[in-house]
């Protein structure tokens, strides 16, 4: 079997895959993107913030129209995690209709093969699925 390497520097595997946060040592504000400053306080230290995996969407929309070769529709949705955090992320295992996605849906993390090399590498992403 290959490696499996995450598709994005913000999501950690292991035993318990999970988002990490870079966290302004000075406000706690949180970002997903390497930063040189806060754009809350102006703080220049961060720190690594493991983040929850659970959470409620906040809002979604459901996509009709994507790139070549993205399956629509799908639901986008901004999930708060339990604990603080929010991240933009597909919603996954829900069928795209707005009466499907009740308010402050419980969701749960949940990591998934996107793609796999040659080699038997796997390309690991991420979204969220009702808990």
């Amino acid at each position: 079997m290959g490696q499996r390497i995450p598709m994005v520097d913000y999501l950690e595997l292991g035993d318990e895959p999970r988002l990490v946060a870079q966290a302004c040592e000075a406000c706690g504000a949180l970002y997903f993107d390497r930063r040189n400053a806060c754009a809350k306080c102006g703080g220049t230290a961060f720190g690594r913030k493991p983040l929850g995996t659970t959470g409620k969407v906040r809002t979604f929309t459901i996509v009709r129209r994507a790139a070549p070769g993205v399956p629509t529709p799908y639901i986008s949705a901004v999930i708060d995690i339990d604990g603080g955090g929010v991240v933009k992320a597909n919603l996954r295992n829900v069928d795209p209709d707005p009466d499907q996605v009740p308010r402050d849906l419980a969701v749960r993390l949940d990591t998934f093969t996107a793609a796999t090399d040659d080699d038997g590498t796997e390309a690991i992403a991420f979204g969220f699925v009702p808990a």
